[in-house]
């Protein structure tokens, strides 16, 4: 893995080499691969979208209490926010969020998210990996389930972003962070987290597959 000392000089390119092998084990992980590929079904989908309700709750709750801090107010935007469109996917896939628990992993990921309530810098770190995540990959998810699951774009809102040109945004999200208020030390603790966040991300995926069945 890229030290963060060798990494390049931008916080956006800095962060997208050091979280590149974590980056690459998530998405490569048995569950997501099995889900991609078309060898589960929706129940493991929903099981999917039900643990990312928790770990957004946890997100867009300490995104809430940093909207005005210079750091966490750069990448802060209404337009990002999933918690309401997570609760219609389920239920429109039948499910009861609120009589879901929280597997091992996520509980130990939103314990995380809720640690850095009074660091900006560690926050936007997962606000960068999640929603980043979402702009890019996610559409690939979202076709995927159509093709292979039959799910309704009714419970698929989660990926739908009322953005103009996705590209665009994402370029521009980049240059915030690249643009952020922080010193060495604060840029060193964001990429830190970065790395962290995509681990939590591996770990709720290992505990999917895990149950899965």
């Amino acid at each position: 893995m890229t030290s963060i000392s060798d990494a390049p000089v931008t916080v956006a390119a800095r962060l997208r080499a050091a979280t590149a092998v974590a980056h690459q084990q998530a998405e490569n992980s048995p569950f997501i691969d099995d889900l991609m590929s078309g060898r589960l079904d929706v129940a493991a989908y929903r099981r999917l979208a039900e643990q990312l309700f928790f770990v957004y709750r946890a997100l867009e709750s300490v995104g809430d209490a940093l909207a005005e801090d210079p750091v966490g107010g750069a990448v802060h935007d209404e337009r990002l926010r999933r918690v309401p469109r997570l609760r219609s996917d389920l239920a429109a896939l039948g499910s009861d969020v609120d009589a879901v628990s929280p597997l091992p992993a996520v509980a130990a990921y939103v314990e995380a998210i809720e640690a850095i309530r009074s660091d900006a810098a560690r926050y936007v770190a997962h606000h960068y990996t999640r929603y980043l995540g979402d702009l890019s990959g996610g559409q690939v998810v979202a076709h995927r389930m159509r093709q292979h699951y039959g799910v309704d774009d009714s419970a698929l809102s989660f990926y739908a972003f009322d953005i103009d040109k996705l590209k665009r945004y994402k370029d521009a999200y980049r240059d915030r962070l690249d643009a952020l208020p922080l010193d060495d030390a604060g840029v060193d603790r964001l990429v830190a987290e970065a790395v962290s966040a995509f681990e939590h991300n591996q770990a709720l995926f290992a505990d999917l597959d895990r149950t899965h069945g």
